[in-house]
C-alpha cells in the first residue's frame, strides 16, 4: 500500500507527467514560483515593501509551507522513481540531484533564518527560485540536446576559450607597456580590467588609452573581442546542425510501411 502511495505521489509531482492532476499540480507550483520571483523584484522597491510588508511576509510564509511540503513529498516518494531505488542510497541520490539542490537552496535559508540568519540575506536568497522556475519550463526539457552539442564540440570550444584567454593576457600586457609613458594603467591587472570590458564589448570608458600605439592596440583588441565571441556561437550552431543531421537522415531513409515507397523519392 505504501509503495502504491509513493508511486501515485511521484507521478503527481512529476514535471513531465501527462495526467490532468499532474499538470494541474505543476501548473500551480510553477505559478507560485513565478509569483515569488515577482515578489523578490517588488521587495527591492523600498516604498512598495514598506507599504505592503505584511502582505509580502504572509505570502512568503505561505509559499515556504507549500514548497517545504512539496519537497518533503518528493523526498518521500523518490524511491518509487527509476534510478532512486533503496530507502537510503536512493534518497541520497535524490538529494544530490540538481533539481533537489535547487529546491534546498530555495527553502533551507528560510528554515535556518528563523533563528540565525539576517532576513535581508534571506530575501536575496529567494532569487534561487529562478532555478525552480527554469526547471519547470519546457525549455529545460531540451537540455540534453545542448549537452550533446557541447560534448561533441568540446575540443573546438576548448580551443576558442584558450584563444580568448591568450588574447586577453596579450592585449593586457601590450596595453600596459604601450600606455606606460602616459601612466594610463598602474599595473597589468588594471589593464586586464580594461581588456575584459573591451573584449566583452561593454566598454565602460572609465579608462581610455591616450597614446597612438595604445589606441592602435585598443582598436585591435575591440575588433578581436567581436570575433572571439562570434567564434563559440558559430561552433555551437554547427554542433546543433550536426546533432539534427541524424534525425533528418532517418527521415530521409523512411519508407512507406505498406508499399515500400521511399518517402524521399522524387520520382
Amino acid at each position: 500500500m505504501t509503495g502504491d502511495s509513493k508511486r501515485r505521489v511521484a507521478v503527481l509531482l512529476d514535471s513531465s507527467g501527462e495526467s490532468s492532476a499532474s499538470r494541474a499540480t505543476n501548473a500551480f507550483v510553477g505559478a507560485l514560483i513565478l509569483l515569488n520571483v515577482v515578489a523578490v523584484v517588488l521587495e527591492t522597491i523600498d516604498p512598495v515593501y514598506a507599504r505592503y510588508r505584511t502582505v509580502f511576509r504572509l505570502f512568503e510564509l505561505l509559499s515556504i509551507v507549500v514548497f517545504v511540503v512539496e519537497f518533503a513529498l518528493r523526498f518521500w516518494a523518490s524511491t518509487a522513481r527509476p534510478g532512486y531505488e533503496g530507502p537510503v542510497l536512493g534518497r541520497l541520490r535524490f538529494l544530490v540531484n540538481p533539481y533537489a539542490v535547487a529546491d534546498l537552496l530555495a527553502i533551507l535559508p528560510f528554515v535556518l533564518g528563523v533563528a540565525a540568519l539576517d532576513l535581508r540575506f534571506i530575501r536575496v536568497v529567494r532569487a534561487f527560485w529562478f532555478l525552480r522556475l527554469f526547471r519547470e519550463s519546457a525549455v529545460w526539457q531540451s537540455r540534453q540536446r545542448f549537452v550533446r552539442v557541447v560534448r561533441a564540440r568540446r575540443a573546438d570550444l576548448s580551443i576558442a576559450v584558450m584563444l580568448a584567454v591568450l588574447v586577453f593576457f596579450v592585449s593586457s600586457g601590450l596595453l600596459y607597456y604601450a600606455e606606460r609613458p602616459a601612466g594610463t594603467f598602474a599595473s597589468i591587472p588594471d589593464a586586464m580590467w580594461w581588456a575584459v570590458i573591451t573584449l566583452t564589448t561593454v566598454g565602460y570608458g572609465d579608462v581610455v588609452p591616450v597614446t597612438l600605439l595604445g589606441r592602435l592596440f585598443a582598436g585591435l583588441t575591440a575588433l578581436g573581442g567581436i570575433g572571439l565571441f562570434a567564434l563559440p556561437a558559430s561552433i555551437l550552431a554547427a554542433g546543433y546542425e550536426d546533432v539534427s543531421e541524424p534525425t533528418r537522415s532517418a527521415d530521409a531513409d523512411a519508407e512507406c510501411p505498406n508499399c515500400g515507397y521511399r518517402l524521399d523519392d522524387s520520382e
